[in-house]
């Protein structure tokens, strides 16, 4: 069977939508402790299912689902992935402070002061890279 050269167009733009999810719980999981995790879980799962219908039924005339990555949202021609990000963002600061309220722990924080440096002062420096090259390595005859 011979699958059309669309359904590989629109499985890269399906993945460029479902990608583009990831960014919040990354980016605002990683280098803020604002966000709740379990709020940014379920914005994430929100973008990708809102984003994924929403791709299923852009049409053409010739096309009855999967026919692009942009639609048409309160009059306005907009990307799918940039809608669906924005409801991303949207559920998880929205839930996040729905848990607050309602103190859901978001979890330990394990991660040690010192893990905070990228070069701790008691981090010997590495060779330079002259003595390592003229160094003889061993062969294993």
């Amino acid at each position: 069977m011979s699958w059309p050269k669309t359904f590989s167009i629109n499985l890269q733009l399906l993945g460029g939508i479902w990608i583009l999810q990831t960014f919040p719980s990354i980016v605002f999981g990683l280098f803020t402790r604002w966000f709740h995790r379990w709020a940014l879980l379920a914005g994430w799962l929100a973008g990708m299912i809102f984003g994924t219908i929403a791709a299923y039924n852009v049409s053409t005339p010739t096309t009855s689902h999967w026919a692009g990555s942009v639609n048409t949202l309160w009059g306005h021609t907009i990307y799918i992935g940039l809608s669906a990000i924005i409801l991303n963002i949207a559920v998880s600061a929205v839930l996040t402070l729905v848990l607050r309220a309602a103190r859901v722990p978001a979890g330990a924080d394990e991660t040690l002061p010192r893990q905070y440096t990228a070069d701790p002062v008691d981090t010997p420096a590495p060779a330079p890279a002259a003595a390592v090259l003229g160094s003889e390595v061993p062969r294993g005859d």
